[in-house]
């Protein structure tokens, strides 16, 4: 953004502020040399913009890359044509040095005029990131749900050969005139055993959750107390409550395997060194896939480690894909279905340092 301390030339004057300041979107006017003239509310809080600092500059000043949006602005002022575009990423000048990603929202520009009769452009600006979010959960639940089902289907098949071999490994040991060749047989059980564990996971759980009346406090700490006894001497647990979650309709022992599930992977990312944090807090009014709810309990973990890596973050909940060497890939698989049967979604953010897993639960069965 502009320094504070530069002095561009007035530009024309905006009578209708008080209307567009009642709007819930953005709304920019610009004049016929694309300064901005006025924004409301909306449009200062979505692009971190002070109009104050702001008006009066040409809008290739305030963002960056601005190349495309004033080729828009330019054909709709030229053609006197309302022109649109879709998911535009915008990039104010003012979130550079915040670090924050850019801001994706779909842009209506209309020409009008002013009270003098000036020509100007007013933008509306509709935050798409949203839409963006809901797109990209109600995805990831669909193709986890397919990946489920293989995995499922895959699960079925080995568990009876496997049952077979256990039990011919069983009858052979009977008939071995030596004890010493017992060692063999006790190896193929013991495999087969690990094996029939691996296959009771990925066949996940079965039949519905038992829901009952609970808050998710009771919850955290449970797994608190389990990663106390586990984590290594340098890993520092901490606990953020909010004390506002209301109780909700959980299936206990679910919820507790998702919670350690992601825990155990924390512990194991900070390699014996960092911090964890167990947090709750309450949300209103959020989107889960397609589904809004009015009351949301979100559960996060939080670690300071190394991160995940970035080629794992589009597949991370899937079976079978692990950061780990030598993990099986499917903790965070069963997790995910745990939280989906209680009709929530588990997401994460992450980045060298400071890695997020968010279990959000919605609470429309409180009492």
């Amino acid at each position: 953004m502009p320094a504070e301390g530069s002095h561009p030339e007035p530009p024309a004057d905006f009578d209708g502020s008080g209307i567009l300041d009642a709007q819930s979107t953005g709304l920019l006017v610009l004049d016929a040399r694309l300064r901005l003239v006025y924004a409301n509310v909306g449009a200062q809080d979505l692009l971190a913009l002070s109009l104050r600092q702001a008006q009066g500059h040409p809008a290739g000043e305030l963002f960056a890359d601005a190349q495309t949006l004033i080729e828009l602005l330019q054909r709709s002022l030229d053609n006197q044509e309302v022109c649109a575009g879709h998911e535009f990423i915008l990039t104010p000048i003012s979130l550079l040095q915040a670090a924050r990603p850019p801001v994706l929202a779909d842009i209506t520009v209309t020409p009008m005029e002013s009270a003098t009769g000036e020509r100007q452009l007013l933008i509306e600006l509709v935050d798409a990131r949203a839409r963006q979010r809901i797109a990209r959960e109600a995805e990831l639940l669909t193709r986890a749900d397919g990946s489920r089902l293989m995995v499922r289907q895959l699960a079925h098949e080995i568990r009876n050969p496997l049952a077979g071999l256990r039990g011919a490994a069983q009858l052979l040991e009977r008939e071995l005139p030596r004890e010493a060749l017992k060692e063999y047989t006790t190896v193929i059980i013991s495999e087969a055993d690990r094996l029939r564990d691996l296959v009771d996971t990925m066949l996940g759980p079965t039949g519905p959750p038992r829901k009952l009346p609970l808050n998710v406090h009771e919850i955290c700490e449970h797994v608190y107390q389990l990663l106390r006894s586990e984590a290594p001497h340098g890993v520092n647990i901490e606990r953020d409550y909010d004390p506002s979650v209301p109780e909700g309709r959980f299936d206990r022992n679910e919820l507790i395997q998702a919670l350690l599930n992601i825990a155990r992977n924390a512990l194991q990312a900070l390699a014996g060194s960092g911090r964890l944090v167990l947090r709750t807090r309450a949300l209103s009014h959020l989107n889960i896939g397609p589904v809004r709810h009015r009351l949301v309990a979100c559960v996060q973990i939080e670690d300071d480690g190394p991160g995940v890596p970035p080629d794992l973050h589009q597949t991370l909940f899937f079976p079978l894909v692990s950061a780990k060497a030598g993990g099986t890939g499917l903790g965070l698989s069963v997790a995910q279905e745990m939280v989906a049967r209680h009709g929530g979604i588990i997401q994460f953010e992450s980045r060298v340092g400071q890695t997020v897993f968010s279990i959000l639960l919605p609470l429309e069965d409180a009492a």
